[in-house]
C-alpha cells in the first residue's frame, strides 16, 4: 500500500509535498519523510538537495503531519504494507521500540567510530534489541522561556519551582501594562506534547515517571497527584483555557506575540522567537524547567522495505555527520547529537545558547518508551488522556492517575511488556 493509496483511504495528507531535486537522467532517487514543526522542513530540504548535488542522485522530500501522534500513525500504517515509498524516516526518540522492526541494523553498515560521536544515552534510546534502527539527528529537551524586560520590570526573578512560576507569572500580571497578557503558556492538547509536559511537572514535584526503570506502574502517587494539581489550577488563571488544545506551535505564536510571559517548549523556537521580525526579539530568556526537561529528539531510520538502502544508508550518514549539525544548529538551534560539537568555537559563538543546553540534555527527564516497547503509544495516550481531563476540570487528579495507572497495567501480560 502506497501513499497514494493511503490518502485514498482518508488519511490526512493534504500537507504532504514534493520536492524533487533536478539532476542528471538515469540518477536513482530516494524518499525522506521529514518533521514539519517550525523550519524543520526548510532544513531537512536544505540538507537533502546538499547531498543530491554531492551524489548526483534525486531526493524527494514528503512533508509530514506536525503533530508526533498523527506521523506515527502515518508510518504505522505504511511501514506495516511494508510499503517502498519512503526511503528514510525522520522518527522520534520514543518510537524505535514501535517501529524499529521495519528499519535496517545501522551498526552493521555505519562504522562503529561514527556511531561513537553521539551521546550514548541517545544511541541507547535508539537500539532495539541490539540493533541500533536509526542515527540520531538532533537532541532536543523542554525548557523554560520567560520575557526578561516584564519579569525586571516587576521585580521577579526566574523561578526554579512550579509554584514558584505560578506565583511570579500572577505578579507579573498584576503589574502589566499589556492588555492581552497571560502568564504562561505550554502544550496542553491531548497528544504526546502533553505526557511531555505532565512528565515534567511531575519530575518538579519528585512524583517520577508512568513507568519506572523496572517497568512497574508508578504514576498513582501523591506526589505526582500534587503536580496535576497545581497544573490544573493554573488553567484559566495564569494559563487561558485555549491552552486544552495547544500544541509546539500554538504556544509559540502566542509567547512570540508578545502575549505571555512564560512558554514551555522545545529549543527550535529560540531561533525563532529571536529572530529578526519576532517582536519580542532581545527581549527573551531562556532556563531550565523545574525539575528538568524531557529528553526529545529525533533520529534518521532506513526502512528495510527501501529499494535503495546503501544509497539511503549514505544519506543518513550525510545529514547526521557533524557538518550538517553545526548547520542545522547554528541555523535552526536544533541541538546537535555530538558532544564534541559544543566545544566547537564557531558554533558557540553564533548560538552562545547551545553551551547552557547540552547539560539539560544530558540530565533530562526520559520517558518509558525502552521500558514499555511497542506499547508505548497505548501507555502514553492513556496517560495523556488522563491528564487533560484534569486540566479540563472533568477529573480529580488522585483518581484519574488511579484510573490510568489500572488502565495501563492491563496492557502488561503476565507481568511482562
Amino acid at each position: 500500500m502506497g501513499i497514494r493509496a493511503l490518502a485514498a483511504r482518508g488519511l490526512r495528507l493534504a500537507t504532504l509535498a514534493l520536492a524533487l531535486v533536478p539532476v542528471a537522467a538515469g540518477a536513482a532517487s530516494l524518499t525522506i519523510a521529514c518533521g514539519a514543526v517550525g523550519i524543520e522542513y526548510a532544513l531537512c530540504r536544505e540538507g537533502a538537495e546538499a547531498w543530491a548535488a554531492k551524489t548526483g542522485n534525486r531526493v524527494a522530500l514528503v512533508q509530514t503531519p506536525a503533530l508526533t501522534d498523527q506521523r506515527l500513525g502515518l508510518f504505522q500504517q505504511l511501514l506495516a504494507a511494508h510499503a517502498d515509498d519512503i526511503d528514510v524516516f525522520q522518527i522520534d526518540v520514543i518510537w524505535p521500540g514501535m517501529l524499529g522492526r521495519h528499519f535496517l541494523d545501522l551498526s552493521r553498515r555505519v562504522p562503529a567510530a561514527e556511531i561513537a560521536r553521539h551521546f550514548p544515552r541517545l544511541i541507547e534510546s535508539y537500539t532495539v534489541d541490539g540493533a541500533l534502527v536509526a542515527l540520531p539527528w538532533f537532541a532536543d529537551v523542554g525548557v523554560l522561556y520567560y520575557r526578561e524586560d516584564l519579569l525586571a520590570r516587576a521585580g521577579v526573578a526566574v523561578p526554579r519551582t512550579w509554584p514558584g512560576l505560578a506565583a511570579a507569572a500572577r505578579r507579573v500580571l498584576a503589574a502589566k501594562r499589556e492588555g492581552d497578557l497571560v502568564g504562561f503558556v505550554f502544550q496542553g492538547r491531548a497528544y504526546e506534547g502533553l505526557t511531555c509536559n505532565a512528565l515534567e511537572w511531575f519530575a518538579g514535584f519528585g512524583g517520577g515517571t508512568i513507568v519506572d526503570e523496572a517497568g512497574a506502574v508508578t504514576l498513582a502517587n501523591p506526589s505526582a497527584a500534587a503536580a496535576l494539581t497545581e497544573a490544573a489550577g493554573w488553567i484559566g488563571g495564569i494559563a487561558p483555557r485555549g491552552v486544552l488544545a495547544y500544541a509546539e506551535e500554538e504556544a509559540r505564536g502566542v509567547f512570540q506575540s508578545g502575549r505571555a510571559v512564560f512558554m514551555r517548549n522545545w529549543p527550535y523556537a529560540w531561533a525563532l522567537v529571536q529572530g529578526p521580525d519576532s517582536p519580542v526579539r532581545g527581549r527573551v530568556g531562556i532556563a531550565p524547567l523545574p525539575g528538568g526537561g524531557v529528553l526529545g529528539g529525533g533520529g534518521l531510520a532506513v526502512s528495510r522495505y527501501s529499494r535503495n538502502p546503501d544509497l539511503a544508508v549514505d544519506l543518513v550518514r550525510y545529514l547526521t555527520g557533524p557538518a550538517e549539525q553545526r548547520r542545522r544548529a547554528a541555523k535552526g538551534l536544533f541541538n546537535p547529537t555530538m558532544p564534541a560539537l559544543y566545544e566547537d568555537p564557531d558554533l558557540l559563538a553564533a548560538r552562545p545558547v547551545l553551551g547552557r543546553l547540552e547539560p539539560l540534555i544530558e540530565a533530562a527527564v526520559v520517558r518509558p518508551a525502552r521500558q514499555v516497547g511497542r506499547r508505548y503509544n497505548q501507555v502514553s495516550s492513556t496517560f495523556w488522556n488522563a491528564v487533560h481531563e484534569v486540566l479540563a476540570g472533568k477529573a480529580e487528579a488522585a483518581a484519574a492517575l488511579a484510573r490510568a495507572a489500572r488502565r495501563i497495567e492491563r496492557l502488561r501480560r503476565g507481568g511482562r511488556w
